[in-house]
């Protein structure tokens, strides 16, 4: 599939007129929780001439090409991706932190080197807050539930305590925000779920897991209550966004 992904991001340079910067894997392979059947959700960023910029009638700042039911494959513009970071948007910082990587070129590194500057603890935590909160009331509260549900709600939640903990961006990989952050009392039951989760299809349903709700619910009124108290961020500077901007057109 590797080779698949790669032939297309070349064939949406040619037919797109851009460059790719940094291309990688965002979904479940990437947080290393993939189901043998789990679909490919390739991410990209990408730049265009410079003198499609300078245009009145600027086109989309996407680009989006869903290929069929297992591959997906979606683009943000330099442009987007910059005025996001300026706001601390958490998908950027998974998509450069990404252990699955389809094209790199030296504009990641650059693009590393600045963004933790960037890193709002508030932001993100409203946001894996917001997740885990939404993905347990739509999909956790029947008797039966889809296994891999469980981590697109653990997932965010002990992303909201990494950051807590560390004041940093949180990790990609499950395995390590588990190791870091997960209590030993409730280890046993998400090994074995996870274990589960990477046997089984993405529809696998199971009975739900009473001590990992008791888990999920108390998690996650200590974080709400803790993102309350925290402290609001200190504002940032366009002038670095700006330049790394400039040092990409051509």
């Amino acid at each position: 599939m590797k080779e698949t992904i790669i032939k297309k991001l070349r064939e949406i340079e040619r037919t797109e007129n851009v460059r790719i910067l940094l291309a990688v894997e965002s979904g479940s392979r990437a947080w290393g929780f993939a189901s043998p059947d789990s679909d490919y959700d390739v991410r990209f960023i990408y730049v265009r001439p410079k003198n499609e910029y300078l245009r009145l009638d600027r086109g989309r700042d996407v680009i989006e090409h869903p290929i069929d039911s297992v591959l997906d494959i979606n683009g943000w513009d330099l442009d987007k991706a910059l005025k996001l970071l300026y706001k601390s948007n958490p998908t950027l910082f998974e998509w450069f932190s990404s252990p699955v990587i389809y094209k790199e070129t030296t504009f990641a590194d650059e693009f590393r080197s600045v963004m933790r500057g960037y890193f709002s603890s508030k932001r993100g935590l409203s946001h894996y807050i917001s997740m885990a909160r939404n993905n347990y009331s739509q999909y956790l509260r029947g008797d039966t539930v889809k296994a891999k549900k469980y981590f697109y709600v653990l997932r965010p939640v002990l992303a909201c305590q990494w950051i807590l903990d560390h004041g940093t961006p949180p990790p990609m990989l499950f395995s390590e925000l588990m190791r870091a952050e997960l209590t030993s009392n409730i280890r046993p039951e998400v090994e074995q779920l996870l274990e589960l989760k990477q046997k089984s299809p993405e529809i696998k349903l199971i009975p739900k897991i009473e001590a990992l709700n008791r888990y999920l619910d108390m998690s996650i009124e200590d974080v709400q209550e803790r993102i309350r108290k925290s402290p609001d961020d200190a504002p940032r500077d366009w002038e670095t966004l700006n330049d790394l901007f400039l040092s990409q057109l051509y």
